[in-house]
């Protein structure tokens, strides 16, 4: 299939593609609250709605052909969909590919890292808000602690995987773990990704006054460590990286409130029961898995994918305001991932 780039009318091209494989999950996060809603009765969708592993490997390719160069699989928890490398093996197979990582809550990460290594993963990202066991199990909704995590993060190391930690930093819930946190990851060669609380979908209660700005964790940061700024390694990447100075570690800051980088996003959704989003802000998603399983041709799909990102104008974190959060439909984050 030939290979082509396609830009939005932002003439932001597409270059990064997150596919959700599942809408389960076996923690709850700072972005799936409250627990009455995301509790054991919570109505997930029916096996017949998520896309096949060949339906995704289908639109993967297409995806490719239209300049997508990383592919990120997400969740729900994606480790809980079975037999997931070989949906990984699927996808490394895809000629033009170049990187292709999960998004994960480690748990199960020592049961199937060497076998997602082996299927072709390069790198996963693992959600880790604390290493104070009561706290983070206040914050996963089950009373879990680190431990399972933690192994989880070993075994992805010991497999040959590139790991990277994501900590969402909320006002008077967590931000006491921000120096721990980089201590820890610091020591044990990790790179962290603090991530600003953000108003992904409707139910977790945001407000602006929760939000830890980059600028606020980076103060904190240089009170214990010399910090020096990392340029970015392409367009379109989203965190704002710095390295210690005494050891060959990142640190990043995810700044989708305080800093807004819609004007070099390049990245696109793909939902659990296929439909394509062209923003973690915007609740609007274009249906794909009906059009296909209609009968469209390959060709069909290209053009209608070419048609919403060509179309693609969102800039949500620019806009934002305390008022704009409560008058904008959101997708939850168990439907799209990060």
């Amino acid at each position: 299939m030939e290979r082509t780039i396609i830009k939005d009318k932002l003439n932001r091209p597409l270059h990064d593609l997150r596919i959700s494989v599942i809408d389960r999950c076996n923690f709850r996060c700072q972005y799936c609250m409250p627990a009455e809603k995301f509790g054991p009765d919570f109505e997930f969708l029916p096996r017949s709605a998520l896309l096949t592993y060949e339906e995704i490997e289908r639109l993967g390719k297409i995806f490719v052909s239209l300049g997508v160069e990383k592919i990120r699989i997400t969740g729900g928890e994606p480790l809980l969909r079975k037999d997931l490398p070989l949906l990984v093996e699927k996808l490394s197979a895809i000629e033009g590919l170049s990187d292709i990582g999960l998004t994960t809550n480690g748990v199960l990460l020592p049961k199937f890292a060497k076998e997602l290594k082996d299927a072709g993963l390069k790198r996963v990202n693992v959600s880790l808000d604390s290493l104070n066991d009561e706290l983070f199990g206040q914050i996963n909704g089950r009373g879990v602690g680190t431990t399972p995590v933690l192994e989880g993060i070993e075994a992805a190391k010991q497999a040959g995987l590139g790991v990277k930690i994501n900590m969402v930093v909320k006002k008077g819930l967590n931000d006491t773990e921000i120096i721990p946190m980089a201590e820890y990851c610091k020591e044990h060669g990790l790179e962290l990704r603090y991530i600003e609380y953000m108003d992904v979908g409707s139910t977790n209660g945001w407000k602006m006054d929760d939000v830890i700005t980059k600028k606020q964790i980076y103060h904190l940061l240089k009170e214990r460590f010399e910090l020096e700024p990392v340029g970015p390694a392409y367009f379109g990447e989203v965190a704002k990286l710095y390295k210690y100075k005494d050891k060959a570690v990142n640190v990043g800051f995810i700044t989708s409130v305080s800093e807004s980088f819609c004007s070099s996003c390049t990245r696109s959704r793909l939902s659990a029961n296929g439909q394509i989003f062209t923003c973690l802000f915007n609740g609007n998603g274009h249906d794909i898995r009906n059009f296909m399983r209609n009968g469209a041709t390959d060709e069909q799909i290209t053009e209608r994918i070419t048609a919403i990102w060509n179309g693609r104008d969102d800039r949500y974190s620019d806009e934002r305001t305390a008022e704009t959060n409560n008058n904008r439909k959101k997708i939850e984050m168990s439907y799209i991932g990060g």
